[in-house]
C-alpha cells in the first residue's frame, strides 16, 4: 500500500545511488500513475493491482552511471519508469498513448514502462 497514492509511496521513489537521500517525483507524474493502476485494477476487476517502481529519481551522479543522459527527466523529477503485474508493459504504453495523445513522455521498453511529465511537447518511443 503506497503513502503517496494508493499504489505508490515515496520509499519507491529513491534514488538507487544510495548515497543522495533524491526521493521527489513531480505529482502530475505519479498522477498519470496511478490513473493507469487504477485503469488496470478495473480492466481486471481487482481492487488493487500491484505497482513496481524501477525508477525514479536520479541525482546526476547515478543518472551518469547507467549511462543516461544529463537531460533525463528523471534527474528533474519527472519520470517513472513502472510495471504493473499481471499487465504487459506494451499494454500500459498503449493505454497512456491512447488516454493522452497530446502529453507526457512516454516510453516502451520490453520489461516497462516510462511515463514522465515534461514540459513542452510530447514525446514516444
Amino acid at each position: 500500500m503506497g503513502d503517496l497514492t494508493a499504489n505508490i509511496s515515496r520509499s519507491e521513489l529513491k534514488c538507487k545511488c544510495g548515497k543522495c537521500g533524491f526521493d521527489t517525483v513531480d505529482w502530475e507524474t505519479l498522477e498519470v500513475v496511478q490513473d493507469c493502476a487504477d485503469h488496470f485494477a478495473e480492466q481486471l476487476g481487482v481492487e488493487r493491482v500491484v505497482v513496481n517502481v524501477n525508477s525514479a529519481a536520479r541525482c546526476l551522479e547515478y543518472n551518469r552511471s547507467i549511462g543516461s543522459t544529463d537531460g533525463s527527466q528523471h534527474t528533474k523529477a519527472r519520470a517513472i519508469d513502472f510495471t504493473i503485474n499481471d499487465v504487459k508493459p506494451a499494454d500500459v504504453y498503449a493505454y497512456l498513448c491512447r488516454k493522452y495523445p497530446d502529453r507526457y513522455g512516454l516510453g516502451s521498453y520490453a520489461t516497462f514502462t516510462h511515463a514522465d511529465s515534461r514540459s513542452g511537447p510530447p514525446a514516444r518511443w
